[in-house]
Parts: structure tokens; C-alpha cells; sequence
């Protein structure tokens, strides 16, 4: 196990932001999303926790809800709501931050040699307070594509896109990722992702993050999720998020004999 778990780490690095608590946390327990979407009347739901030191201090979620229902064959409607932290120059603040809001939308199936595509464009809409660091007072934003391929246990999945980023001293900028992990059993799964955005702030520079982490299975509706990570290039320290995620949905009907 622990030989994959490396093999993994290195053949990430071989192939390779600046995150702000109240962005997308996009694919748990990951950074980088993919263009899966949950099975038609399916539903996932993750509590969570996410927290990231920045250089003035630690801002994240604790914890923040998540929701993804499969509205549609191919599509599926997504939604967090967080309650938010921020702890800075020794002052702290807690209360609801900026709910995101998306639709992901699969619009290419994988074939044996053509990867998943689609798209997961998303919505934060500022119900937080942001004089408080709850919020940032916008809406913002990101309009992405994503891909993915799986080969036996190996899967591998990537791209990115545009965030829109209105405020004084913001930047529209470019959010891209890679990520490759392993079915070590039918209840462990490892990985290590990648991750690099360009400026997002005027007085800060790009970013280039990465992370590892893991999903274990307990059974078909309850699950374990986990990531840590940082910087290699920027000023992110470390970042950690923590799930238990519940999926359930109805039962597929049964055919005479089976």
C-alpha cells in the first residue's frame, strides 16, 4: 500500500493558489474537480471542514455542508453552505459565509479512448460578512472544463478555467489542475493532485499548491474524505479539509430471476 501511495506522489510530481475559504473547494477532497456528475435522482451529502493558514493567519469552514443531487441524467445541481471562521492579527470571527452555488453538466461520456468531458461553472453568492473576513462582499464566478480518464484501479482527472474575482485589489484569473489516484482496495482510495492559479490579487503573486489525500469506503452510503497540502511556489501554508460524505438515492429495480 504504502509503495502505491509514493508511486502516486511521483508520478504527480513528474507531470507538475492561492485558495480562499470562501472559493470553491470544488472536488472533495481535492481542489481539482471532475466532469462525473451524480447518478440521475442520486444525492451526496458531505459535512465538512476545510482550514488554510495564510500569511495574516487561518480562515476556512467549520463546518460547512454540501449537497449534490442528480437532477438529470448528465447533469447535477450543487450547492455549499458554510459556516465560516477567520482568525487574524488576534481577532477571530465565526457566522455563515459565501454559499456557492453550480451546475455540473457531463456532455461527453468516456469510451476506451475518449476521456469524460464536461463542465461545472459556479456561483459565490456574498451572503457572508465580509468587514468581518466571513465574505468578500461579490459575486463571483468561475466558468471551467473538465476531463477525465481511468484506467483498472489508476484514474486521473484534470483542466480548469476562468474565475471571475470583482473587489478593490482583485484580479480576474486562471484556476488549472491535475490529478491521479489509485484504488488500493474496494474501501481505499489515494491521491495526489496538483494545482496552480495565476494572480488573484494585485499584491499577490501566482501560486502553484499541492495535495495529497484519500477517500475510505465503509460501505455504499458512507465514506471518509481527506486531503492536506501547500504551497510549493506562493504564500498558502498548510491546507487541510475533512469530510464524512452520505450518498444514497433509489434502489435500481431488479429483473425476474435475479
Amino acid at each position: 500500500m504504502f509503495k502505491a501511495a509514493r508511486l502516486v506522489g511521483v508520478i504527480l510530481g513528474l507531470v507538475g493558489s492561492w485558495i480562499l475559504a470562501t472559493h470553491a473547494l470544488a472536488g472533495p477532497p481535492y481542489l481539482t474537480d471532475d466532469p462525473e456528475p451524480v447518478d440521475y435522482r442520486h444525492w451526496e451529502v458531505y459535512f465538512a471542514s476545510l482550514t488554510t493558514q495564510l500569511p495574516s493567519g487561518y480562515t476556512g469552514t467549520s463546518p460547512h455542508v454540501e449537497v449534490n443531487y442528480g437532477a438529470a441524467p448528465n447533469l447535477q445541481l450543487h450547492t455549499i453552505v458554510p459556516y465560516a471562521f477567520s482568525a487574524a492579527q488576534g481577532t477571530s470571527a465565526f457566522g455563515l459565509g459565501d454559499i456557492e452555488l453550480g451546475a455540473k453538466y457531463r456532455f461527453v461520456r468516456e469510451g476506451r479512448s475518449m476521456p469524460m468531458v464536461g463542465t461545472f461553472p459556479l456561483l459565490e453568492v456574498p451572503a457572508g460578512n465580509a468587514a468581518r473576513g466571513l465574505g468578500t462582499g461579490h459575486l463571483h464566478a468561475y466558468l471551467p472544463i473538465w476531463l477525465q480518464k481511468s484506467w483498472g484501479p489508476w484514474q486521473t482527472y484534470g483542466g480548469g478555467g476562468y474565475w471571475i474575482n470583482p473587489g478593490l485589489g482583485n484580479r480576474d484569473y486562471w484556476f488549472s489542475g491535475c490529478l491521479i489516484q489509485r484504488d488500493l482496495s474496494p474501501h481505499l482510495t489515494l491521491g495526489n493532485e496538483i494545482y496552480y492559479t495565476s494572480s488573484p490579487m494585485t499584491s499577490e503573486p501566482r501560486n502553484l499548491n499541492f495535495n495529497f489525500g484519500g477517500q475510505y469506503n465503509f460501505d455504499d452510503g458512507h465514506h471518509l474524505l481527506f486531503s492536506a497540502g501547500r504551497s510549493i511556489l506562493g504564500a498558502t501554508g498548510l491546507t487541510t479539509y475533512a469530510a464524512y460524505q452520505w450518498t444514497f438515492g433509489p434502489r435500481e429495480k431488479q429483473g425476474k430471476g435475479t
